[in-house]
């Protein structure tokens, strides 16, 4: 069939293309193994090919590299299935193993083990839409003197010194951390609004003066969390390359936060973003992987290398680890709304306005 021979070409041409680095002419893929053809029946198709958009030539007397387009098909429906050797996946399950299982150890150890065995440079997204948070505690710390802490589904905690103008009892320290905890556990940091602060001041009823301040820092803490928060690990990687412009290079690791949205789109698979198509560098390419935590994204974990990379071997790395990832955070994520659900249900009243004035 001339549709599945034309498919065939084009994947040898890419195949010899990334391996070489030098336009591909007929002769050379009519006398690869399997071909059968000739070398002027590979040139019509060639020339097929590049009337389709998948084909350049660079030169009049040259033969042809593959274009984006080209490249993507054949990331996308030609390369070959290849699978992660038994010594391999053994190798990435103990990295993970002997991570913190925490959402950000998790992404940054799997973000040095892929930049170090890809030579490329890793870039993990995780947006703060997809981080919610877990609990909110006030610790007193000396007179007057109180530290707010958020931690959040990611791991990562940060705290706030709040000084009151008067001592909090035991009581209100204790409702505080309830009222906390039923109202805003599981609640995206994203999410919280200057209204919704508002709504929880006047849900505390007898408490809202005593507690307004801590419920300020409480805004201030989730700001803090917000925000685009993407990490780059092997910039070298990128910089060692003779085949990308240096200048490029580095206006790419000044905008990395402007890479969240383009990251963001990239939830419903294994995408190929190639420079030129958006914000990546010229001559190169970027592999887009999700991270789910259970039927929600969670983040995402993508590769920067050259246009002439060695998909095939690279790809079955990053789709290994990021299902490896999603499937702890998927497991995780249920032990937490487990224990949740248990500590509300048992400890935890559900608190209304009456009651609290009461």
């Amino acid at each position: 069939m001339t549709e599945d021979r034309k498919l065939r070409i084009l994947a040898a041409v890419v195949d010899e293309y990334i391996r070489t680095g030098e336009p591909v002419g007929s002769k050379a893929i009519a006398s690869m193994p399997g071909m059968k053809v000739s070398s002027a029946t590979v040139r019509n198709d060639m020339a097929v090919l590049e009337s389709l958009g998948y084909l350049e030539q660079p030169h009049t007397s040259a033969g042809r590299v593959p274009t984006y387009q080209g490249l993507r098909l054949y990331v996308e429906k030609l390369m070959p299935q290849t699978l992660l050797s038994e010594d391999d996946k053994k190798m990435l399950d103990e990295v993970i193993e002997k991570t913190d299982p925490s959402e950000d150890a998790l992404i940054d150890s799997a973000s040095r083990v892929l930049s170090e065995l890809t030579n490329c440079t890793a870039v993990a997204n995780i947006s703060p839409k997809y981080t919610v948070i877990t609990k909110i505690d006030a610790i007193p710390t000396g007179r007057r003197m109180y530290v707010l802490l958020m931690i959040t589904s990611s791991g990562n905690i940060r705290n706030k010194v709040c000084r009151l103008e008067f001592d909090l009892s035991h009581e209100q320290l204790e409702f505080f951390t309830e009222f906390m905890t039923r109202n805003l556990s599981g609640i995206s940091v994203d999410s919280l609004s200057d209204d919704m602060i508002k709504e929880l001041a006047a849900a505390m009823g007898a408490y809202t003066m005593s507690l307004s301040p801590l419920l300020g820092a409480v805004k201030d803490l989730a700001r803090a969390f917000s925000g685009n928060d993407v990490r780059m690990t092997g910039e070298k990687n990128l910089l060692s390359r003779k085949d990308v412009d240096p200048q490029e290079i580095i206006r790419f690791l000044e905008q990395r936060n402007e890479l969240s949205s383009l990251l963001d789109e990239s939830f419903g698979g294994l995408r190929v973003i190639f420079g030129g198509d958006s914000m990546v560098i010229s001559n190169s390419s970027m592999l887009v992987a999700p991270i789910m935590k259970g039927e929600r994204a969670a983040g995402s974990l993508s590769l920067i290398g050259p246009v002439r990379l060695d998909y095939k071997k690279v790809i079955p790395y990053l789709e290994y680890l990021t299902e490896k990832i999603s499937r702890v955070l998927t497991e995780n994520n249920e032990e937490y709304r487990l224990i949740t659900v248990d500590n509300n249900d048992e400890q935890v009243p559900a608190l209304t306005e009456q009651e609290d004035q009461s």
